[in-house]
């Protein structure tokens, strides 16, 4: 199938009939909400407006091709031929998903796929025409848009003096990912890491586009924020509708091909409006006109989704399963009739913990069977950073034969409180189902002291070892649990003591009860010094955690020690007087 290149529809230059078989055409294409998609003429957000136009692409060109009403088979099981518009080339397809691994890091809210890197490729220059770059994924010459010069595009003056398109007068979209100049100089990023930022380089320009679409902290999971963003690249109907339809297509599968390998172009002067195929054109009567290579295609739809007369047919327009008055089956999503819960329990988890219950839902038809091969999208929705795998905030889900589908295991952050996971059918505007979730407190069931060391300490002195335990919660450290230390006045009396070891406050004073205490990212808590007053005796220091986490630690003081002895003397004892002595004559 060769893309045909078509401009850009400027606001209000095309009937809405025309518009409508656009619209209809690619809701052919299998895209998710292409019919309930902003108008034309939607705007975004000021920082998404790039100086001196309204769109990165400056309303250049784009290629409008749709991709195959079937989706794409990656590998054929009976080793026959992959689908060619399947295929993306090996350089600018690992350019797209390098980009998507960069934006992980640099944009974790984001959430870019490479695949939908991959279809703006596909619109903007048919992944650089056909992956027609070197080993550095640089294009052998620029591909440039039309002149800007407000003649059916926008008009932009020259802005970088013709260092990107050549062109000193007026400006010009740049490269694979079409970029005009004054974008790229707020927008490019060196994706290569060769100290360059090239708009002619699939591995720049593709990481430049993914920084382009996260502006204004767009998370591109949400589809609202996905449809902002593309239409921030362009704001039109037909191109988000493309952009759209291309993205769920390589979302069903692709296969790498060599470079300049890829289906090229078809750079044609007869361009048609974007979206509606070879047979309609703006100002017509929307009317199947058979050209060459119509006989005999035994009555299949064309692309587009118009039908094109085969043998026999004589020219009328009876749609599907060649030409007669059968209407098709009805697809497994026109089948759904409601959607119902299917035992999903209580959803509850501590913050950081993944939670235990998962969403489970059933698509039934109106009999009450289940309906199979339906994709069903959950939504992570209110004020939380609680994520699916992957960190992603939605994820879309195909039903089992029982018509069942389980949403991927759903993980607190560290915001507690409630929020919602919405569960919707892709594709149908039935009602959808709210199941509201709660991320409570981190919480800690264990305490132990890290240390078997005792506590002891002399009246009237400090404590020389500091008390510290560790937390844990179901065997597993408990960081960021909220705990408290109280000096208790005995085993059956938590309240806090009046006399005995003691903590001090900031200005010195003596406390025996502390709170708002938390563990640290390995669970760990190391208690304040503490002090003992002139009361010798044994006490007890209790350590308690959110979620029943409980510690009792023994703490002697001994009584001060004796002052220095002074060394007895013995008292004075009065001698006697002498006898007197006679002396012989």
């Amino acid at each position: 199938m060769a893309p045909v290149i078509g401009r850009r529809l400027r606001r209000g230059a095309v009937t809405s009939a025309v518009a409508a078989a656009a619209v209809a055409a690619l809701a052919a294409s299998q895209a998710p909400g292409v019919t309930d998609v902003p108008r034309d003429g939607q705007t975004t957000g000021a920082s998404d407006t790039p100086p001196g136009g309204d769109s990165a692409t400056g309303d250049s060109p784009y290629y409008t091709d749709l991709p195959p009403l079937k989706s794409p088979v990656p590998a054929a099981p009976n080793g026959g031929d992959k689908e060619a518009e399947a295929g993306v080339p090996a350089t600018v397809l690992d350019a797209y998903k390098k980009a998507e691994t960069a934006l992980a890091e640099a944009k974790p809210g984001c959430n870019v796929p490479w695949q939908l890197l991959a279809a703006i490729g596909k619109v903007e220059s048919g992944h650089a025409r056909g992956g027609r770059v070197d080993a550095n994924g640089t294009t052998p010459k620029p591909i440039l848009g039309p002149v800007l010069n407000g003649n059916g595009f926008a008009k932009i003056t020259d802005t970088d003096k013709g260092a990107y398109d050549g062109d000193t007068t007026h400006d010009r979209a740049v490269g694979p990912m079409q970029f005009i100049p004054a974008t790229w100089a707020f927008s490019g990023q060196d994706g290569n890491d060769d100290g360059k930022k090239d708009p002619n380089n699939i591995y720049d320009a593709a990481l430049a586009a993914g920084h382009y679409l996260c502006a204004n902290d767009r998370d591109l999971a949400v589809e609202d924020d996905l449809h902002r963003a593309i239409l921030s690249y362009n704001q039109s109907t037909e191109y988000l509708n493309t952009v759209l339809s291309w993205l769920e297509y390589y979302r069903n599968g692709v296969h790498e091909v060599p470079d300049g390998k890829g289906v090229l172009p078809d750079d044609r002067s007869d361009r048609r409006v974007p979206g509606l195929g070879p047979s309609l054109t703006p100002g017509g009567t929307g009317s199947h006109k058979p050209g060459k290579g119509d006989k005999g295609d035994n009555g299949n739809r064309d692309r587009t989704g118009t039908h094109t007369p085969g043998k026999g047919g004589g020219g009328s327009e009876k749609p599907g399963n060649g030409g007669d008055d059968k209407p098709d089956p009805p697809t497994p999503t026109e089948r759904v009739a409601r959607l119902k819960d299917a035992g999903t329990g209580t959803l509850s988890a501590a913050a950081g913990d993944a939670f235990a219950e998962r969403v489970e839902v059933r698509t039934e038809s109106k009999s009450g069977s289940g309906v199979a091969k339906v994709k069903v999208k959950f939504r992570v929705v209110g004020d939380t950073d609680a994520r699916f795998e992957g960190g992603a905030r939605s994820a879309v889900i195909t039903t089992t034969a029982a018509g069942k589908a389980t949403a991927p295991v759903l993980k607190a952050g560290k915001r507690t409180g409630q929020f919602a996971v919405r569960a919707t059918v892709v594709g149908r505007t039935l009602t959808g189902l709210d199941y509201t979730a709660k991320v409570t407190a981190p919480q800690a069931d264990a305490l132990v002291r890290t240390s078997d060391k005792p506590l002891t300490c002399e009246a009237g002195k400090e404590f020389a070892d500091r008390v510290e335990v560790k937390a844990t919660y179901k065997g597993e450290a408990a960081d960021g649990v909220t705990a408290s230390a109280t000096l208790i006045t005995s085993a059956t009396d938590a309240t806090p003591n009046d006399k005995g070891p003691y903590f001090k406050d900031v200005n010195g004073n003596p406390v025996r009860a502390l709170k708002g205490l938390k563990t640290d990212a390995n669970g760990l808590l190391k208690l304040p010094k503490l002090y003992a007053d002139d009361a010798a005796g044994t006490y007890l220091l209790r350590i308690a955690t959110v979620g029943g986490g409980t510690l009792t630690v023994e703490l002697k003081v001994t009584a001060p020690a004796d002052s220095t002895p002074t060394t007895p003397t013995t008292p004075d004892v009065p001698t006697a007087p002498a006898a007197p002595t006679t002396q012989a004559d």
